[in-house]
């Protein structure tokens, strides 16, 4: 006899609480779609505190725990980036992934207030993306160290960083340099090791157009 096997997530009850939630705030999320299994609310910051505190208050949704916050970079749109928000409804053993759309030069507003959790998130989305928040009251940054440069996840951050710490022996102390490569980028020009495949492999070409070396 074969028993039913429940599935994580349940759909069924995916879209009934999407459903809920397109029911009462139609007019302040901009999409709600389901994929993969997973609840996405797409909105604007305006209405972010808005929208977050419904989901944290209503007894239909009740999602009242902050699991994480972060940041996404693209850099070709003119809303550079996503702020994102996974929510969590220990109630209804369901997961909701909330994200906001931001420009480089504009803040979203803090939900401190709401999940005093983000606090933390909030400061990381800062150091790593230069994201703003608004309301929060410790915008500082929380990985990188004091005096750093930039902000390191952001797609045009440069590989080496900015600026590279030593500690100097003369002085005694730990000193910042601009970054300083050892040798010179170079175009290594390598001609294929399966020369005697078949099929063409890309540098092959260049092997047969190579001259042939004297014999010693």
């Amino acid at each position: 006899m074969s028993a039913a096997v429940a599935h994580y997530p349940d759909v069924s009850a995916l879209e009934a609480v999407q459903q809920v939630i397109v029911d009462a705030l139609s007019s302040q999320i901009l999409s709600a779609s389901i994929a993969h299994g997973e609840l996405a609310l797409s909105v604007a910051p305006e209405q972010l505190l808005n929208v977050l505190t419904f989901l944290r208050d209503d007894p239909r949704t009740q999602f009242t725990q902050l699991i994480d916050l972060c940041g996404a970079d693209y850099p070709s749109r003119p809303a550079r980036f996503d702020v994102v928000y996974n929510l969590l409804s220990m109630r209804h053993n369901l997961r909701l992934r909330v994200k906001a759309q931001v420009a480089e030069s504009a803040a979203v507003p803090s939900v401190i207030g709401l999940y005093p959790c983000a606090g933390w998130w909030e400061r990381e989305t800062w150091d790593m993306y230069g994201i703003p928040f608004a309301g929060n009251p410790d915008l500082r940054r929380i990985l990188t160290d004091y005096g750093f440069e930039g902000f390191p996840l952001r797609k045009d951050f440069p590989l080496t960083g900015y600026v590279e710490v030593r500690y100097d022996p003369e002085r005694r102390q730990v000193v910042y340099e601009p970054v300083k490569l050892m040798q010179d980028f170079r175009s290594f020009d390598y001609l294929s090791p399966w020369e005697g495949a078949k099929y063409i492999l890309p540098g092959d070409e260049k092997a047969a157009a190579a001259p042939a070396k004297p014999a010693a």
